[in-house]
This record gives C-alpha cells, structure tokens and sequence, in this order.
C-alpha cells in the first residue's frame, strides 16, 4: 500500500485550518483516511473562544481513533458521536448554538479486504480510481447548486442557507448533520485508489480547469501530492492580478492532499 499526506496553509505565517490523517490499524486488515478543512470564520462574533485549527485538531483526531477502532460503527454514526465528543469538550465555555460556531467541511474513508465506505459533507472531494482507470468523483454539490444571489454576503449566507434545509451542511456543533452527508460502500475489489482534497487542492480542476478529475488522480499518482499542491500555487500566483478564475475568491486557500493506492 502507498499513502501520501500533503497539507500546505494558505500562507506561511498562518497556521491551517486543514486535517488529514491515514490510519493503518494494527490488524492490517485495511486502513482509513480523513480530511477536515475548516470554514474560515468572518471578522465578526463566532460565539466561540477556540479557532477553527482548535476544532478541526480535536474533530479530526476523534475521527481518526473512530473510524480505526469501531468497525461495528457506520461513517455516518463515527461522524455524529465525534461531533458530540468536540461539541462536549466546549460546551462549558462557548455558545454552540451561533451560526458560525467553528466547523468544517468532511471527508471520510475506510476500507476492509471486502469494502470501502466512504461519507463526504460539503465542498471538499473524495476521487475514487477504478481497477480500470475510471475515476469517479464523490462530490457533496448543494454549496455549488445554489444561487449565487444566496451567497452574496456572510450575513445572507448564514441567515438563509449555512446548515439550514435547502441550503448546505457543514459538520460543526449538531451531530444530527452526519444524516446529511453523502456515503456509500463500494466493492473493494474494484477500487484501485483513493484521493482526498480539500477545495484549496481542488482548484486545480474547478477553478483552474486544468484538468478533469481523471487528470488530478494521474497527476498525483505520478508526481506525488506536493506536485498538485504546487501547480496549484502557481496558478493562484500567476491570477493575482487578473482574477480570471479567482474572482471574488481568496487568492491562497488550504490545500490538502491525502492519496491511497489500496
């Protein structure tokens, strides 16, 4: 089995928001990965005393130990119970219930010599590769399908759309949003890889059109993780100015990267 990890902040002087992990339980009877990348708060009240790294580190790390040791627990039932053991850790000192309260977006895996499941929530992606070279992208879309008229400013976006029906759901203090997510279990006979990317990583296909996402698998299957992350840099670079594909969007975003050849 091959695994690559990479996770680059949008700049250097500035810690992530981003999680990934690979866990390979001891039995050696498959694996698992995860990756959070946290929703960047406004500059107004979030209702919370920790950052968005403080949440993604204790959610990502309940999630990891989860989806290893409980093999009786579905991804969805792993993704409640984490939520509800970082929603307890911060109870005491902060507001839950506040719109912005820190969150994340998901992306979960695991696999047995039978299966893989995999759970995603909200705007990162999970690239399955096929035994034959097909890759399919599990994607969740609601963010991308919804008006742009909605996404206007934070204000709208919270009011009307952030975790609320037929809007789109990020996993933040409500275990229940675990329901919402996509998931599935596939053959793993048939699954030659997985990779995981955040939107900072995904850039390279949905904003920069690059590529398809048939493309990004071979790429980092050729030149590594780090190679994406940074054709992704230089693309953001060389638009700075002209905001041809950026537009409204931060010039740097996270990037992260987690690929498994099973």
């Amino acid at each position: 089995m091959r695994t690559e990890v990479v996770s680059e902040p949008a700049l250097a002087d500035r810690p992530t928001e981003d999680f990934a992990a690979v866990g390979l339980p001891a039995h050696g009877q498959g694996g698992c990965l995860v990756v959070l990348d946290g929703v960047t708060p406004p500059r107004t009240e979030t209702g919370c005393v920790h950052s968005v790294p403080w949440f993604t580190a204790r959610l990502g790390g309940a999630l990891t130990e989860l989806t290893v040791s409980g093999r009786d627990m579905t991804l969805s039932g792993i993704l409640a119970r984490a939520l509800r053991r970082t929603a307890d850790a911060h109870a005491g000192t902060c507001d839950l219930s506040h719109s912005r309260t820190p969150q994340a977006t998901v992306v979960l895996a695991r696999w047995s010599p039978q299966t893989v499941e995999y759970l995603v929530l909200s705007d990162s992606a999970l690239l399955v590769e096929g035994a034959d070279g097909t890759v399919t992208a599990v994607l969740d879309d609601r963010l991308a399908r919804l008006p742009r008229a909605s996404l206007a400013t934070d204000a709208l976006i919270d009011a009307t759309v952030r975790n609320k029906e037929g809007g789109f759901f990020t996993a933040a203090a409500d275990p229940s949003v675990a329901d919402r997510a996509v998931s599935g279990t596939l053959p793993r006979a048939g699954i030659r890889s997985l990779t995981a990317l955040t939107d900072g990583a995904a850039r390279w296909v949905e904003k920069f059109g690059e590529g398809d996402w048939t493309d990004c698998v071979g790429l980092v299957r050729k030149e590594g993780a780090r190679s994406l992350v940074h054709r992704v840099r230089a693309l953001e670079e060389a638009d700075r100015e002209e905001r041809a594909y950026l537009r409204r969007s931060k010039t740097h975003d996270d990037a992260t990267v987690v690929f498994a050849e099973l």
